[in-house]
């Protein structure tokens, strides 16, 4: 199956950038969707941002104009450039992957990397 890490999380101050990677390996023929989930403390874990094997993105409304979601397909990685980071942008940031080889639920999860907006 599909094995997806994380890193790139971090402390930052409000205004600040960020680049989340996603690196893919296993057999990853059949993955259709690459993308972006984030969970705060007492709050369900809410999609940011995923783009598909043809390339198509779709953002969170919270994020839209802020975050671009990008891949690089030589490498199997998949980055969230993050900018004008806010603090209600503060949660363990998740990496998904979507398909046939992420197993019985055809979704694919790292483990998190905490981004943390604060002053």
């Amino acid at each position: 199956q599909v094995q997806v890490v994380e890193s790139g999380g971090g402390l930052v101050q409000p205004g600040d950038s960020l680049r989340l990677s996603c690196a893919a390996s296993g057999s990853i023929f059949g993955i259709y969707a690459m993308g972006w989930y984030r969970q705060a403390p007492g709050k369900q874990r809410e999609l940011v941002a995923f783009i598909t094997s043809g390339g198509s993105t779709n953002y969170a409304d919270s994020v839209k104009g802020r975050f671009t979601i990008s891949r690089d397909n030589a490498e199997n990685t998949v980055y969230l450039h993050m900018n004008s980071l806010k603090p209600e942008d503060t949660a363990v940031y998740y990496c998904n992957g979507k398909g046939r080889p992420c197993g019985y639920d055809n979704n694919c999860w790292g483990q998190g990397t905490q981004v943390t907006v604060s002053s």
